[in-house]
């Protein structure tokens, strides 16, 4: 029989233990196990030097997980990420025959870096294994092993030869989440307690069989139909219509893979912190980091500097948890002239 308690306090010791070793990101750490217990993959966004590569490899360590990373350059082709048939001497009998190499694609957690500077064409190779889970090469589809994420990094300032994500590869990141800059006691804590900024060893916690059953049992948390409502209306207020002027600004909503995402990901942070019941609250502190990679602004939303977080956090802020008046726009809601809620 499954204990859910310790599964959940040996993921306890696993968030403390990072938070041990990254510091002063510890919203970042949880949102991080949160989307992984959640099954999904996590785009990374911060400059370089913040402890992105540092986080995945603390992470498998203490999870038992194996673990492999790609440098996603300009020339890496498809078959560098998920392996090709290579011919090969026969051990018995003389002759050749095509033999499967595999990529590093099969692994539990792949730490795909600065993935916006490969080309479209190399980054279609993650698509398949993103959603099915499997990869195809000539014609014969293997699967991966379980758990796999992929967890991908991008900078946000040099785009310079970059290749920016297509909309169907950003849709099938669970998460997009910021990695902020250290601030001023967080560097002094780095260059003291940490020898040359390296990540101390871990023991693991977690063994990969437990690490399946914590998915499991967080999958199995109550989500209430008054929740589901909220979540519906959530995504569903990111589309622009004319009974809709929350979406004022808003070119493209999410699609129904938010949705998904937003309830698997809301079991998964309540399991963490104990409950077995999803609550308005977990939906309100996830919505950012579900949505705002997978909305476009229009033209004069870009020029007037709104962002897709800004607009997530006004779409929250206008969408009440219980049904009532309709919400103001997300340009009023954040110039402060629209009008209070009922």
């Amino acid at each position: 029989m499954v204990d859910r308690h310790s599964l959940h306090d040996k993921l306890h010791d696993v968030q403390h233990h990072i938070q041990q070793a990254i510091f002063g990101n510890e919203e970042l750490i949880e949102q991080f196990l949160t989307g992984i217990l959640a099954g999904g993959h996590i785009l990374l966004e911060g400059m370089p030097g913040l402890g992105k590569t540092q986080l995945v490899r603390a992470f498998s360590s203490l999870c038992s997980l194996d673990q492999s990373r790609i440098q996603f350059t300009p020339d890496l082709m498809p078959l560098d990420i998920t392996g090709a048939n290579v011919l090969s001497q026969n051990s018995e009998g003389g002759g050749t025959s095509f033999e499967f190499h595999p990529g590093p694609i099969f692994t539990n957690l792949l730490l795909a870096d600065e993935i916006n500077r490969a080309s479209p064409k190399t980054q279609s190779a993650l698509l398949e294994a993103m959603q099915e889970r499997h990869v195809t090469v000539l014609g014969t589809t293997r699967p991966l092993p379980l758990p796999f994420a992929v967890l991908a990094t991008q900078n946000p300032v040099e785009l310079e030869g970059t290749y920016p994500l297509p909309e169907a590869q950003l849709d099938r990141f669970l998460f997009k989440l910021t990695v902020p800059n250290p601030s001023q006691s967080v560097l002094k804590r780095i260059i003291t307690e940490l020898d040359n900024g390296q990540l101390p060893s871990f023991d693991p916690i977690l063994s990969q069989e437990e690490f399946l059953l914590a998915m499991q049992e967080a999958s199995r948390c109550e989500l209430s139909d008054p929740v589901a409502d909220y979540i519906a209306r959530l995504v569903a207020a990111t589309h622009r219509s004319e009974d809709n002027p929350a979406a004022d600004g808003i070119a493209y909503g999410a699609s129904p893979r938010a949705a998904i995402a937003l309830a698997s990901s809301t079991r998964s942070r309540a399991f963490l912190q104990g409950r077995d019941t999803v609550g308005f609250e977990d939906v309100d502190a996830l919505a950012e980091a579900v949505l705002s990679h997978r909305l476009i602004l229009d033209y004069a939303s870009r020029l007037e500097g709104l962002t897709p977080a800004q607009a997530v956090q006004a779409i929250v802020e206008s969408t009440p948890t219980l049904q009532r008046s309709a919400p103001e726009s997300v340009m009023e809601r954040l110039a402060g002239t629209g009008e209070e809620d009922a």
